[in-house]
């Protein structure tokens, strides 16, 4: 969330990045209406305890020289300040919750450098690696593929669970676990620390990194206030929610694969067929901790990683600066990587990489310390990252390593992952 103390003194740049957001909003009038009421309170607390205070003695003094009727006046005033005192108190706890939840509905505001836009038409491509696959013959889409080779199963996926689930079986069982292996061991090998999270969370951890209570309606709820996760980063972010990291240590690069779980709200209509927008789907996630003057370059080396999976599996893709039209919630800065897809004749979504600032770190309270460079703790900052998802990787490479047989080549890299196989043939 943002700092109050920034909104108060910047409500101008506030109403610009919500504007600039399109469809964000945030009421400034009932801000600075509960500012005041704050304020107002605090101010009228301190006055009280001081009468209270200097009541105090004046009892002492009464006491001392036998005045005991007036001691007792005194008293009786003294224990009506009290009262007021706590009425008062209440009444600042209840301001700041409200004043706290308003300020926590308002989203980040958009790093200089994103371009303004509308939505993600007005994406500006950063650029682009290798070029979009040729075929000699007529492709077929993954959601043909995958049945005609015994790779995804939807029919007995919907039997199962329903409306956009599927079923992979043999060689599509084996590559989804190549590739989570294959994408675990590239981002260990490059420094990341691996984890193995839980896929149920509580509020405070989705409140941490922003899920909530905005995106409530796209979230799966299951019994005793808990939560299926929709991706790895709530809980790798949440690790360190309420500590004071290091500085020394910064930044952290972590990394974990975790099923993940959407509701997909609003999405009626939208990518019905194939295994490109699903209720529950794979992911490796990517997570950093890092000092403000630090985070920038984190996010370019973050991105570069992601870009290292997709350029090892020699899938064609570019990458887009998300404009401020079409900007996450708590993101400053992000970036989407988009793979070729020959069924969409155009490119797809497979990784975000965001930048979060302090955003997520104030809400989560995730501080720093550095003695050598301040006294007492900073918030730091936060990033996060698909590295991949692994059900539209999967897709790409049967759309792009596709033959005029119906078979599909294995890339080379994920070989090793699929027990040397070479070519996934069409069933007999």
């Amino acid at each position: 969330m943002l700092d109050i103390k920034f909104v108060r003194e910047n409500p101008d740049a506030v109403d610009k990045s919500c504007a600039s957001r399109q469809n964000a909003h945030w009421d400034r009038e009932r801000f600075f209406e509960l500012d005041e009421e704050r304020r107002s309170v605090i101010a009228e607390v301190e006055s009280l305890q001081a009468e209270r205070n200097a009541a105090s003695k004046e009892i002492g003094l009464l006491m001392r020289d036998g005045k005991k009727d007036e001691a007792e006046a005194a008293k009786a005033k003294v224990t009506a300040n009290k009262q007021r005192i706590a009425d008062l108190n209440e009444k600042r706890t209840d301001v700041e919750k409200q004043l706290f939840d308003l300020v926590a509905a308002i989203p980040n505001i958009p790093h200089e450098s994103v371009p303004y836009g509308v939505d993600d038409s007005d994406n500006p491509e950063v650029r682009k690696w290798g070029e979009p696959t040729h075929f000699d013959f007529e492709p077929k889409a993954h959601w043909d593929l995958g049945p005609s080779t015994g790779m995804i199963d939807f029919e007995r996926g919907i039997k199962l669970a329903g409306t956009r689930f599927y079923l992979l079986g043999g060689a599509g069982a084996l590559m989804e676990r190549a590739l989570i292996n294959f994408f675990i061991d590239t981002h260990v090998k490059a420094g990341f620390k691996e984890w193995w999270p839980p896929v149920i969370t509580n509020y405070d951890s989705l409140f941490g990194t922003g899920q909530l209570p905005k995106f409530d309606d796209d979230l799966y709820h299951v019994s005793g206030g808990m939560y299926l996760i929709p991706t790895a980063e709530v809980m790798l972010t949440n690790i360190h929610r309420g500590e004071v990291l290091d500085g020394s240590q910064l930044p952290l690069w972590y990394t974990a694969f975790t099923p993940c779980f959407r509701e997909e709200a609003g999405s009626a209509g939208r990518d019905t067929r194939g295994i490109i927008r699903v209720h529950e789907f794979d992911k490796v996630e990517m997570v950093k901790f890092a000092k403000p003057e630090d985070s920038m370059n984190q996010l370019e080396s973050m991105v570069a990683e992601a870009e290292r999976c997709l350029q090892l599996l020699g899938l064609p893709y570019h990458v887009v600066t998300l404009c401020t039209g079409d900007i996450g919630f708590s993101a400053t800065k992000c970036y989407d990587l988009e793979v070729w897809l020959p069924s969409y004749n155009n490119y797809k979504e497979i990784s975000s990489c965001s930048n979060c600032w302090d955003f997520q770190a104030r809400r989560a309270n995730i501080k720093y310390k550095d003695p050598s460079e301040f006294k007492g703790s900073r918030y730091v900052h936060t990033l996060n990252g698909s590295g991949l998802a692994v059900g539209r990787t999967m897709a790409a490479i049967m759309e792009n390593y596709q033959n005029a047989d119906g078979s599909i080549t294995v890339p080379e890299v994920l070989r090793p992952y699929m027990r040397d196989m070479e070519v996934i043939k069409p069933l007999a």
